[in-house]
C-alpha cells in the first residue's frame, strides 16, 4: 500500500515537473510593471513614478526552432565587459566539474568556474582567457552568459612572477599555523599553479 500510494505521488510530481516551463522559455515582460506604477499615481498622483528593473531590461531573445550556426557569448568581469554579444563557434569553460565546451543548442546549464583557461573559439582565431573563478550560464536559446571574477589574456600572463607566486604561497602553506592561514595559502598555491598549467599546457 505504502508502495502504491509513493509511486502516485512521484508520478504526479514528476507529471508537474515536466509540464512547467523552464524560466528560459518564458517570454520576457515588455512593458514596465504596470500594477507598480498604476498603485504608485494612486498614493502618489503628483511625482513621476520611479523606474522599475523592468524599464532597463531589453526583451529575452526567443529560443530559436531550429540550433542556430552561432554561439551568442557575454563575458563580463566586475570592472569591465571583454565580449559583449559575441558570436562564436563554441566556448571552452573550467568548469568545477572539468572542462565544459559550449555549442549552440546546448542544453540550458549553470556552471562554477574554477581557476583555469577559457578558449573562445571563432573559425580559426582561439582566443585564451585565464580566469580565477566565477559562474557560467548557458541559455536554452544558445546565449551564454560567463561571469567571471578576475580573468586576464593568457598571452599578457608573466611567467616569472607565477613562479615566485607559487613558490611564495607554497612556502607560506607550509609555515601555516592556523586554518585560515591554511585556507589562504591554499587557494594561492592552486591559482598560480592553475596559472603555470594554463602556461605550459
Amino acid at each position: 500500500m505504502f508502495r502504491q500510494a509513493a509511486s502516485r505521488v512521484l508520478f504526479r510530481s514528476s507529471a508537474a515537473a515536466r509540464a512547467r516551463p523552464f524560466s528560459t522559455d518564458l517570454a520576457a515582460a515588455e512593458s514596465p510593471d504596470e500594477t507598480f506604477v498604476e498603485a504608485w499615481r494612486k498614493v502618489i498622483p503628483n511625482i513621476e513614478p520611479p523606474k522599475t528593473p523592468l524599464s532597463f531590461m531589453t526583451p529575452r531573445p526567443a529560443t530559436p526552432s531550429s540550433i542556430p550556426s552561432k554561439l551568442t557569448v557575454n563575458f563580463v568581469l566586475p570592472y569591465a565587459s571583454e565580449l559583449s554579444t559575441k558570436e562564436v563557434d563554441m566556448v571552452i569553460i573550467p568548469a568545477s566539474t572539468g572542462q565544459m565546451g559550449v555549442l549552440p543548442g546546448h542544453v540550458a546549464t549553470i556552471a562554477e568556474l574554477k581557476p583555469g583557461v577559457m578558449s573562445v573559439h571563432e573559425g580559426d582565431k582561439v582566443v585564451k582567457y585565464f580566469v580565477s573563478s566565477g559562474f557560467a550560464f548557458v541559455h536554452s536559446n544558445s546565449y551564454a552568459d560567463i561571469i567571471a571574477v578576475e580573468a586576464v589574456p593568457v598571452d599578457q600572463i608573466d611567467p616569472a612572477l607565477v613562479q615566485k607566486g607559487l613558490a611564495d604561497f607554497t612556502q607560506k602553506l607550509s609555515s601555516a599555523s592556523t586554518d585560515l592561514e591554511k585556507a589562504e595559502a591554499q587557494i594561492g598555491v592552486d591559482v598560480h599553479s592553475a596559472l603555470n598549467s594554463a602556461l605550459t599546457g
